[in-house]
């Protein structure tokens, strides 16, 4: 079975952590959620979250993909923390997915992973950036190798879903949205 780690910073975007974890544990993924201090996470709105485990314990186990949700301030403590982008690196070094949403994609390109890549995110992160080995695209979610971006809270939804293609199959991305009951998609 595929596992996930989902890093949890406060002021996370809320809509899009829930999404990224329901949906992937919708799947049959693994998902542990580890915020980056001990208890529970003050999400972007107030919404408090509550994580399995630290990032400190988090960090002692295997993954095949890492997603970060975005939001403000949440994007700015996943950057500023000395654990995430050696984490990032690691696993791109590794062949493993690395995913973020929102502003984070940002954090992806504090790591050097957008480099050479097609990205998104939410308007005024990545596209300001003006990294000129970077292609920035106003699609909602963009796929390049192992690195999976998306716009922000709207797209959450279609990020989740690609997430469980990449890790589950066509198959089980089809099977989970069609319980989803979607406008327009079933």
């Amino acid at each position: 079975m595929p596992k996930v780690l989902v890093p949890l910073a406060a002021g996370c975007e809320e809509l899009e952590a829930v999404t990224i974890i329901d949906l992937l544990r919708r799947a049959g993924i693994d998902v542990v959620v580890a915020g980056l201090q001990p208890g529970i996470v003050k999400a972007s709105r107030g919404t408090l979250l509550v994580p399995d485990c630290t990032l400190d314990v988090a960090l002692h186990e295997h993954f095949d993909m890492v997603v970060l949700p975005g939001g403000m301030p949440g994007m700015t403590h996943l950057r500023d923390d000395p654990r995430i982008i050696p984490l990032l690196q690691k696993m791109a070094q590794d062949g493993k997915y690395t995913c973020a949403i929102c502003a984070a994609p940002a954090v992806l390109a504090e790591a050097g992973l957008l480099k050479g890549k097609s990205a998104t995110s939410y308007p005024g992160f990545v596209d300001a950036m003006k990294l000129p080995d970077t292609t920035f695209s106003n699609e909602p979610v963009v796929r390049d190798g192992k690195v999976i971006t998306s716009r922000g809270p709207g797209t959450a939804m279609d990020f989740s879903l690609e997430l469980i293609e990449m890790l589950a199959g066509r198959v089980r991305r089809d099977e989970v949205e069609a319980g989803l009951q979607r406008p327009g998609k079933y």
